[in-house]
Parts: C-alpha cells; structure tokens; sequence
C-alpha cells in the first residue's frame, strides 16, 4: 500500500498518526484545525512541525525564563542564529545544535551533517563562516562500539569542516558511562557579517518568488525531525533518517549565498534542516504573516517516483529556500549557476496565510500556517525533584583517600575527558582561512577578524556530572565556566548559544532536571551579562530506560578589541610568578577524583557565589588588559594539580615549584569553583595585587622542567614534565588501540 492510497478515514481508525509522533490529543487537535480529516501528507507534516525537535512544545515554557536581551545582541533567539554587535558596524553569529540522534546510528554521517547544517544556519543570516566547535560525549573507551562512535564522528567532522574552508578551533570532548547508548555530537559555529547584510528567514510580499537552491531532494532524512523527538532503541529501526551531507556542494552553497544576500531584489532566505522544505518554508511564511503555494513537480528531485509526502519530509542536505522580489529571479538564479549550484523558482507567495503544496496538477495539502508554527501544542509538564538529590544533599562533605599524590596526578592526566584531546583535533583543519590565532586544546580559541586588530574568542563548556549531583547549581557552573575560559584568553564574554540535552521530559525528575539547569543557566547570564541568543534543545536522550545526564552545553562567544591582549593558557617565562586566585574548599561531589577512587558521583555539586566569580572574572580581566599577566588558567577537572601539570605543557622546558599549606589531597584535586592559576612577572606583582582580590603566591616557574609540589613542607608531587606530558598526550591514542 502506497502512501497515496492511505485514506484519511483510515489514518484515524488504524491510528497511522501513532507511527508519525502523533498523539490522540493532538490528532484531535489537527482536525479542529483543519476542520476535516487530514490526509496522509498532512498528517506527517503536522507530525513533524509538531515534534519537540522544530515546536520545543514542552522545553518552550523553559525557555522564556532566558534573558535574551543586552547592550550588544542585535537578533535573538527565533532566527537561524543569534547576532551579536562587536562595533565598527560588524557582528558575529552563532549558534550551536546538536546531531545526537543521527550519530547514534550512523556516526559519520551523522557529525558531518550536524556540522553542515549548522553552517546554513549561520550564513543564512548573512554571515561567512569563520569558525566552527563541536562538544562530543562518549561513553568510556574501553568499549569497541564507543571506540568506533568516537573515531567516526570526529572522522565525520573533519571531512566536512576540512573542505568547505571554515576552521574547526576548538571544542571539548568528556567520556562516562551514561553516554555509552546515547552520545552527544553538538557542533557550533561563528560567523562575521556587517550590520546592513543581516538577513532574516521571511517570506514576504504577495507575488514575490520562492527559490529553492543547493542539492536536489532524495528520500534521505525523512522524518529525521521525528526521530530526533523520540527515545532510540535501534540502529537499524532508524539508519533511513539519517541524511547524507556533500560538503563540496556546501562550500559552493556558501559562497552562492554570500554573494546573493547584497542582491536588492533578496528577501528572506532559509537553511532547509530538520523536516526540510516543510519547517523551512511554513516557518518563513509564518514570520511575514502570508501563504505560500508551491509546486513540487519543480522541486530538482534526486530519485524517481517520490511522492509529496516524501518530498515534503525529506531532510536532504545542502538547500536553501529564498524569496525573491518578483520579476528578479533570474538576476538570483544567475550567481546560483555561477557558483555551479541548482536553483529554480518552484512557488510563489500568497496573500491567504495558507500552507498550500501542488504535484501532478492536484492539491496534496493545504494547511492554516498558524496551525502548524504559532498555534501548535505548548505542555506544561509535571516536574518532581529527583529522589537521589535529596540523599546526596543530605551526604557529609568527605576527603577521598589518596595514598601517593603523584601517582594519582598521573592517573587522572590519563583519564580520557582530562587527557589530551589532540587525536581528535588534529584531524582538523584549524588553520583555514588563516585567522586563527589560538586553536584547539586552549581553554578557548582565538580568531582574529581579518583586516582589524580585533579577534573573537570562542569556547563550549559543560560539566554534566555537577549538573546531575545538582542542577541549578551545575547549570551556573557551566556557564561561569565557559566564561572563565573567555577570561582566560583575554576577551570580554559577550553571549551564550546553548545546546540542550536531556532524556525523556515525559519523566517528572528528567523535566526537574530541565526546570532547575535552565534556571541555574539564566541566574549565572545574568550575574555574569551574557544573555542567550540563540540555542537548540535535543531530549529524548536515553535507551533501555536509561537516560544521559543532564548536559546542557553551554556555547560562549567573546571579544578582544586588540589581539595585544591574547593570553596563554600555559607558562611563559623562568622566574614568573605563580599565583592561585580564589578559595579551595573540600568539594569532590562530581569531581574526576571521586570517579577514580569510588567509581560513581555522589554527594553536592561544588558550591558557587555568582557575584564573587563576576567580580573575580572583571578583575582578572582588568589585569590582563593592564598588561601584568603572563599566563591565566582557570582550575577545573583534577583540580589544581591537573591545571599546574597542564600549565607547564607544550613550555619546551618550563616547570613550576609550588608550595601549600593544608590538606594535600583537597588542595591538589578539590574542585572548588571560581579559580585561576595566573602567572605574573615579579616587576608585575604590585600592579597584578592592587587589581586582583583573593589572590596567593604559591610558587614560580623554573627552568628545571620538573614539576615539584610540596605541602606543609613534604614534596607530595615531584614530576619530570616531559613524562607526565607523555601521559596526558598518549592515554586517548592507547585507549583506542586497545582490544575490548
């Protein structure tokens, strides 16, 4: 039985909607809006305009709560991406968006297309790309199955990035068991414009032309958005959702586009992702307030015989929707074949706000747009504090057992989410465009924006483990981190993207979860002056009744009005000295020590006063636009020791000889907040003590490539940099030699 031959009669009887996303409210629903049954291609194009992954019907409520206003932010969230000013008439866009679904099934494919479809969201605002990050979540590595989830998708985001010319700079990876069924491939994206060229996705102007450009349509993808709305429990069940991505097509996209937003006779232009030409046009004509008719004999189709449901639901990549004044199009059409990219006129915009699609001379669905954007479902879901919260908030803060401090550095350096990550990211190409000043494995990444002294730091950052222990808590954490690194690299943090993942927000504790990290989220952008301006949501995160922990990555973008103020994450000179900035506290709840020596995270999240970090961060950042710091590095996994061994890194040389005094195990691996390691030169101290409160000299930077720590006067750690180096750099690569 065909697609065509389903009757409406039957889709309600049989409950056919079920199988798309539907419930029966919300089939209800649809027939209210319709004021008929619908057919099939209707049904499925509500299925998918009405998934969590394009509606966020039940993350939406959350989101409101987001300050998303601020001194520099010019576009918000409800575009392609955010826009925020950096003066002189530029501004950067970004966004970030998971592929979490698709890479569970299909890893390659599925991080590369998560990579192309996000570099359509931003220059479908106007902007070049300039930069790109992803933030990856594996389960441990002692698995072949995560071993290959990891080799493919990082395989997957160089083949992309690496040829369509924008530079991979940074980004994270972490490993834990709670990812083993369901990874994370989130990947971000910067971009450059100049105000007057903001484009915005809009179909406006009865009469005026929708183009369609990019890639022809095949059967790859459909009901991707569906998929991504739903809990995985089979690879096979779900490997025909996965679209395939052509990055030498993108490229060329890329530049097509570039050159048609100076075009006057431009009006809206939109990437075609997730629920493809269905979202990408309903959406456009949903914000100019028209209709649009369009005929999909038109439509440059890859594969024969394809109907219009498939046609409407597939999410082929590499395409791009536009309106165009009418009577213009040619001039559009034109820098399309000049770049080698397929366009053709296949629609028109109308008066009557009305969805209306034509094949083979017949209507097959004409749906109220309202119905399908503004007026589609919004729950409120039941929210109920996690069992397990109340017993670790009721635990006894306790120091783990640490016999040999020095052994145990060596092991957490070679704890894959501490370990270097440089397996992954040389495999891209950070260099292209050549901008970049600061690339990966920094705390955050530098690229200067060509022609200006000005560069753009840029960073994403989520500790999912504080989240689970408590997340209002841990979701300021994340954000005070990522604005640490921004610090750290000598920018002023300006806005966040954030990509959030959870598991199935019908679970009353999973939506508490949600509720209180989205409320930890909004707290700190708002002590620390960094609003959310644009962001995604991927739930349904978990399998075998098993969901991930709460991971909301938290994308942040900063800026340096003159790259003199470029500072290194590692130590810079003999005879610097070392200062540690802010108090350590016994807090190991979450920390990479408890998961070492008990195997499991329990207890509180380590604690956090968002007006001493907003102080402490302008502080460190007033000296280092002073001119008195060498070095700055803020202290997170492992604690102190892990960010000392990690300072004298890639030094050629340098070590440190530091001195403390008090409990050695909770001095070297607690993992108390608000912390630095900055190094500063001795003519400099004056200066660096009269701008920075809570700081103390612990020690200088020696010549002797040695890592010596003593406490209470007994060397705990005394570490041949080079060897410990050798550790962190080779755990990842050994890792994934290793036979199951």
């Amino acid at each position: 039985m065909t697609n065509h031959t389903i009757k409406p009669e039957q889709i309600e009887e049989d409950k056919i909607y079920q199988e798309m996303g539907l419930t029966d409210a919300e089939f209800r629903l649809v027939k209210d809006k319709m004021n008929r049954l619908p057919n099939y291609t209707e049904t499925s194009i509500f299925s998918v305009m009405w998934s969590e992954h394009c509606s966020y019907k039940t993350s939406k409520p959350l989101l409101r709560k987001f300050p998303t206003v601020g001194e520099h932010v010019l576009q918000g969230p409800g575009e392609g991406a955010g826009v925020v000013d950096i003066g002189d008439n530029q501004a950067v866009v970004f966004k970030i968006e998971s592929h979490n679904s698709p890479s569970a099934v299909e890893p390659f494919e599925g991080s590369a297309t998560g990579v192309g479809g996000i570099l359509r969201d931003v220059f479908s605002m106007g902007a070049k790309p300039i930069a790109s990050l992803n933030s990856l979540r594996f389960g441990n590595l002692d698995k072949d199955h995560t071993k290959w989830l990891f080799s493919e998708a990082v395989r997957g985001i160089a083949s992309y990035g690496n040829v369509v010319d924008v530079p991979t700079v940074g980004g994270e990876v972490q490993f834990d068991e709670t990812y083993e069924e369901n990874p994370l491939v989130n990947a971000m994206v910067v971009g450059l414009v100049n105000h007057d060229d903001v484009q915005k996705g809009v179909a406006a102007g009865v009469g005026n032309t929708v183009i369609y450009a990019g890639g022809d349509t095949g059967r790859d993808g459909i009901h991707g958005a569906t998929f991504s709305s739903d809990v995985v429990e089979s690879e096979k069940d779900n490997s025909s959702s996965v679209a395939i991505g052509d990055p030498k097509i993108g490229k060329k996209l890329i530049a097509a586009c570039l050159e048609v937003i100076h075009s006057d006779a431009l009006v809206g232009i939109q990437d075609m992702g997730a629920a493809g030409l269905t979202s990408s046009a309903s959406e456009m004509a949903a914000k100019a307030g028209t209709g649009l008719v369009m005929n999909l004999d038109l439509v440059p189709q890859r594969e024969e015989n394809m109907d219009a449901y498939e046609i409407m639901l597939s999410e082929s990549q590499e395409r791009m929707l536009l309106v165009v004044k009418k009577g213009k199009e040619q001039e559009i059409l034109d820098i399309f074949k000049k770049h080698d990219v397929d366009a053709v006129a296949i629609g028109e915009v109308i008066e009557e706000q009305l969805f209306r699609i034509e094949q083979h001379g017949e209507i097959q669905a004409e749906i109220p747009v309202a119905a399908l954007t503004d007026e589609a479902p919004v729950y409120e879901l039941p929210t109920k504090e996690a069992a397990y919260y109340t017993e670790f908030q009721a635990q006894e803060e306790n120091v783990p057992a640490v016999d040999n401090h020095q052994k145990m550095l060596q092991t957490l350096l070679k704890q894959p989410t501490i370990a270097s990550k440089e397996w992954a990211y040389t495999q891209y190409d950070a260099k292209a465009q050549g901008n970049t000043l600061v690339g990966p494995g920094s705390d955050a990444a530098i690229v200067q924006i060509e022609g200006t002294d000005k560069a753009i730091a840029m960073t994403t950052d989520c500790n999912s483990r504080y989240i689970y222990l408590d997340p209002k808590v841990g979701g300021s954490i994340a954000v005070a981190e990522a604005s640490r690194n921004i610090i750290c690299s000598g920018a002023t943090p300006l806005a966040i993207t954030d990509g959030l993942n959870y598991g199935n927000p019908t679970n009353p504790e999973t939506f508490w979860q949600m509720e209180q990290s989205i409320e930890g989220i909004r707290e700190a952008c708002l002590q620390l002056e960094t609003p959310v301006i644009s962001g995604n949501v991927s739930l349904y995160n978990e399998s075998k009744g098993q969901a991930i922990m709460p991971t909301p990555i938290i994308g942040m973008v900063g800026l340096l009005k003159t790259t003199e103020h470029v500072t290194a994450n590692h130590f810079q000179s003999a005879d610097d000295v070392i200062y540690l900035v802010g108090e350590t506290k016994v807090e190991f709840g979450g920390s990479e020590l408890q998961n070492v020596v008990d195997g499991k995270y329990s207890g509180k999240a380590p604690s956090i006063n968002l007006g001493v970090e907003s102080r402490r961060q302008k502080q460190i950042l007033e000296a280092i636009q002073a001119g008195v710091v060498a070095s700055a590095h803020d202290i997170s996994e492992g604690g102190l020791a892990v960010a000392l061994a990690e300072s004298t890194f890639g030094t050629k040389g340098l070590g440190a000889k530091v001195e403390l005094e008090g409990n050695a195990t909770t001095l070297l691996f607690s993992e108390s907040q608000s912390r630095f390691i900055v190094t500063v030169k001795a003519e400099d101290q004056e200066e660096f003590e009269s701008i920075v409160d809570d700081v103390k000299q612990i020690g200088k930077v020696t010549t002797e490539s040695t890592l010596q720590v003593s406490v209470n006067n007994d060397v705990v750690i005394d570490g041949n940099v080079k060897e410990l180096e050798e550790l962190w750099r080779g755990a990842i690569p050994s890792l994934l030699k290793s036979k199951e």
